[in-house]
């Protein structure tokens, strides 16, 4: 595979770094220079740049993908064709793929699989309305934003559907997520994205897919032959209507899933709305309800269920096959004789003697269970007294709908008798607690305790306080909080780290220099030399002028003693022109900045010494952050011709060479 990075594409786009590898192609991210933008690029694979049939199949992506615009599918912003590269330039995203959520979190809450199911089925409708079936929906394809949204992306291998769309090369698309035709090789249409949807759900809830194998192979025979063990089995928690909903859109059969996107939003916006709901669909035998013992509660959701208005969506059923036999046909005939006898009989009974076993006073007690208590008036239940008792939180009663009844449905009563309704508020609330200045810990656990399933978030920023303290929150103490809601806590990382440019010191004198290191904030070392340059004079700075270090840095100084003198010869220093006549002029000590590579991947502070012929020249304290992108520090040495130089670590010897002063070279 080439290596594009450091590349310029159409004279705008710099690689900066790969970022993902598929099938086809290979991701990267890169800069836009004309709007100064971080973007995605996905460049064909070189090995399959070459194929007619593959570049034929990426051109076609392109031109799908540019067709869809939505807030749940990546956008893609151009297309193009540059020194014999095709590549497409996308949004870049700022979060992790949904298997690396599920990863992190385990089985997902159903409300938060629930919002997840919503936003990929919208994109799904938006793709399916403009022709395109994505043909590989999977957790690695679907994005997860910071801010809790979706985007679908890797619209690798849609193409646009037409009457004619098989598939025949191979099972595209991961194969735990692939639907029964697509294994079988078979006519896909936009319900097989539906399919795909459904796994995905079922692994949100049980965290797992339905189904798994030590083979490809083995996996894709049971989505063709295999029945998923219904979600709620694995995870009681699930709603009833949530299952459904999942196993509709993952029936075996094409006609037996959702007809469109759309028709399975409006099922996830009911169930949004209600998740008491259930739901029957053509051809499902209705789920068994358990048997209600006399004078049992019911439970939120039977209550809501069942209520005087039927919730549940009731499909036609399609009536069975008739059975040939005329003994068949002999016993129906008897059972309906039996049956209409038994009717006749319970009738005239009623009619004549019901008088003598009820009193004409008893009423039964209608059902008021599921209705909004807003709706329900007085005049319509003439022979009842209807009274709200009770507003309690529930987390799956919809505000404002009868959660429960005293007495309850269908019992026999006075006329007259009062029922007492217990009402929804909606889901359990409470108030955000003052968390300032504790610590992330107790935090969390007083978010815990509270018993409202919030779904925390940590951002770390730097502050004064310690570290790990809560320095604010969102939302902000005394606000009301909500069953699933999102708190985010902001927790100190420590004080800020301030970088500081070291100035120019060589030449100025001792006390300038420090004037400018102090007012820096910075902290220096000084060490004293003979040498030629004024007394007091900056010679050496061990930190380079420029270079950004933390406050509080210590910077070496190497400061001029002044020229050295023979305190017997007060003229020494002097030129003797007459007497040096004819001789060759004395050889100048030459200033020569030596670097010293360090090992990398440190993370404490050195003692460095350095010796020059076995006589130690510096020493002074490195902190590991002060190096630069070499890993070198430096000192300034003087000398004439060769000399040996010595450097040591912690008072280990660490590395010995010879230094010409002359040529400024290292000999060994």
């Amino acid at each position: 595979m080439e290596n594009y990075i450091g590349r310029l594409l159409d004279h705008r786009y710099e690689i900066l770094e790969v970022i993902g590898t598929g099938g086809m192609a290979v991701v990267y991210k890169a800069r836009c220079h004309r709007l100064n933008r971080l973007v995605a690029i996905k460049i064909l694979k070189d090995e399959l740049s070459e194929d007619a049939e593959f570049r034929r199949r990426f051109h076609a992506e392109s031109q799908a993908v540019a067709m869809l615009s939505h807030p749940n599918i990546v956008n893609v912003y151009d297309v193009s064709h540059s020194d014999n590269v095709d590549y497409i330039v996308m949004e870049l995203i700022d979060g992790i793929t949904l298997k690396q959520y599920m990863e992190q979190k385990g089985v997902l809450n159903w409300r938060e699989a629930l919002h997840f199911s919503t936003q990929i089925a919208k994109a799904l409708e938006h793709a399916h309305s403009r022709g395109i079936i994505h043909r590989d929906i999977k957790p690695h394809n679907i994005m997860v934003l910071k801010d809790g949204s979706v985007k679908v992306a890797d619209f690798g291998i849609a193409r646009v559907s037409s009457a004619q769309s098989t598939l025949t090369r191979e099972a595209l698309g991961s194969v735990h997520y692939i639907s029964p035709e697509q294994a079988k090789g078979g006519r896909i249409d936009y319900r097989s994205d539906l399919y795909s949807l459904g796994v995905v759900m079922y692994e949100m809830l049980t965290g797992h897919p339905p189904y798994d194998g030590e083979t490809p192979v083995s996996v894709a025979i049971q989505h063709i032959n295999a029945k998923a063990i219904p979600p709620r089995v694995l995870n009681p928690q699930i709603p009833e209507g949530l299952e459904q909903i999942t196993m509709h859109a993952m029936a075996a059969d094409l006609e037996d899933r959702y007809e469109s996107a759309t028709q399975m939003l409006q099922d996830l916006d009911e169930f949004r709305k209600n998740p008491a709901i259930t739901f029957r669909f053509d051809g499902e035998p209705e789920a068994p309800r358990p048997q209600e013992r006399a004078g049992q509660p019911r439970s939120a959701a039977e209550r809501a269920v069942r209520g005087k208005s039927d919730t549940s969506r009731r499909h036609p059923v399609q009536p069975q096959k008739k059975r040939r036999g005329n003994a068949v046909a002999l016993i129906t005939g008897f059972i309906v004789i039996a049956l209409a006898l038994a009717g006749i009989g319970f009738f005239l009974y009623s009619f004549f003697f019901a008088d003598f076993l009820t009193s004409t006073d008893d009423v039964p007690v209608p059902n008021l269970v599921g209705l909004y208590a807003e709706d329900i008036q007085q005049s319509d239940y003439p022979n009842f007294q209807i009274r709200v008792e009770d507003w309690v939180p529930d987390d799956t009663v919809e505000q404002g709908r009868v959660i429960s009844q005293t007495p309850v449905a269908d019992r026999l009563v006075k006329s007259g008798t009062t029922i007492s309704l217990t009402v929804s508020s909606g889901p359990s609330t409470d108030t955000m607690r003052d968390l300032l200045n504790d610590t992330l810990e107790n935090a969390q656990t007083i978010l815990d305790n509270l018993a409202l399933d919030l779904q925390v978030k940590v951002e770390y920023e730097s502050s004064d306080l310690g570290e790990g303290t809560v320095i604010r929150t969102d939302p902000v103490k005394g606000t009301a909080l909500t069953a699933g809601q999102t708190v985010t806590l902001y927790v100190s990382s420590g004080p800020a780290v301030k970088l500081v440019p070291v100035p120019e010191l060589v030449g100025l004198t001792e006390e300038q220099a420090i004037e400018k290191l102090e007012s820096r904030n910075l902290k220096y070392e000084i060490t004293r030399l003979d040498r030629e340059e004024a007394l007091g004079t900056v010679v050496f700075q061990s930190i380079k002028q420029g270079e950004e270090v933390k406050e509080g840095t210590t910077v070496n100084l190497q400061v001029s003693n002044g020229p050295e003198k023979d305190p017997l010869d007060p003229d020494a220093d002097e030129e003797d022109d007459e007497n040096t006549e004819g001789n060759e002029p004395p050889q100048m000590l030459q200033d020569r900045l030596i670097y010293i590579k360090l090992p990398s991947g440190l993370t404490e502070e050195l003692e460095i010494t350095v010796k020059m012929d076995d006589v130690t020249i510096d020493s002074w304290t490195l902190d590991p952050e002060t190096l630069n992108d070499q890993n070198e520090t430096s000192i300034m040495l003087s000398g004439v011709g060769i000399h040996r130089i010595d450097v040591y670590i912690d008072g280990l010897l660490y590395y010995t060479m010879d230094y010409d002063f002359d040529t400024g070279e290292e000999l060994s």
